[in-house]
C-alpha cells in the first residue's frame, strides 16, 4: 500500500491512495452501526475513505476545505455513481461547521486533527453510531516526512482522552510500515445508544 506524504498544513491525504488499513478493519463496524444513516468523512481530501464507504454501499458526505481535491472527488463519484457527496467546509473557521447533529452511522477523521472540533464530533453521532479516527503522533516529529508542528500531533494517550464519553472498540499508538513508517494513533468507538 502506498500514502503519499501528507501536507505540512493539516496533513491531508495527498494524491487519492488505499484506504487505511485500520479503516478498512472497521468498515463492518460502520455496516452494522446506527441505522440507515450516512456517515461523514471530515477534512476529506480526495476522499480515499469516503470512497471506498461508498464502494461498500455505505452513503456519505465528504467536508474539506480544498476546491481541487473536491472537484476531483466529485469527478470521481460522478463517474462511478457513488452514493457520496462532497461539501466544501473550512473547518476550521469560526463556529461549527453547518451539518446536523445526532444523524450520522459514522464518522471519519484520517490525518487531521484541529482540536477545538473533537467536542463537536461525538454530537453528529446518531446513539450506536461510530467514530473512526486515526492521525499523527508527537513521534511523527523525529522522522524526515509528514507533519512537525505540534498542533497536529497528538500527544501519548490524546485520542482516547479526547473521546472519553464513547466505548473504545480500538485503541492503538505506535510506528506503522507502509511506503514508509509513520507515528499514528487509531481509536474505532461507538456512541453509547
Amino acid at each position: 500500500m502506498t500514502l503519499a506524504p501528507p501536507t505540512p498544513q493539516h496533513a491531508t491525504d495527498g494524491p487519492v491512495g488505499r484506504p487505511s488499513p485500520f479503516f478498512l478493519r472497521h468498515l463492518e463496524t460502520l455496516h452494522r452501526a446506527a441505522g440507515p444513516g450516512p456517515i461523514l468523512d471530515v477534512a476529506c481530501g480526495r476522499g480515499r475513505h469516503l470512497v471506498a464507504a461508498a464502494r461498500a454501499g455505505i452513503a456519505g458526505i465528504g467536508l474539506d476545505r480544498s476546491p481541487e481535491a473536491l472537484a476531483e472527488l466529485g469527478a470521481r463519484i460522478r463517474e462511478e455513481g457513488l452514493p457520496a457527496l462532497p461539501v466544501r467546509c473550512d473547518l476550521e473557521a469560526e463556529g461549527t461547521p453547518p451539518v446536523a447533529e445526532g444523524r450520522f452511522r459514522g464518522v471519519l477523521v484520517f490525518r487531521y486533527l484541529f482540536r477545538p472540533l473533537c467536542p463537536w464530533l461525538p454530537r453528529l453521532l446518531a446513539p450506536g453510531g461510530v467514530l473512526i479516527y486515526e492521525t499523527f503522533t508527537e513521534e511523527q516529529a523525529a522522522l524526515p516526512h509528514g507533519p512537525r508542528n505540534p498542533e497536529f500531533l497528538l500527544r501519548r494517550g490524546e485520542l482516547r482522552a479526547l473521546f472519553a464519553g464513547l466505548e473504545v472498540l480500538e485503541y492503538r499508538e505506535g510506528c506503522y510500515e507502509d511506503d514508509r513508517p509513520w507515528h499514528l494513533a487509531s481509536l474505532a468507538a461507538r456512541k453509547p445508544a
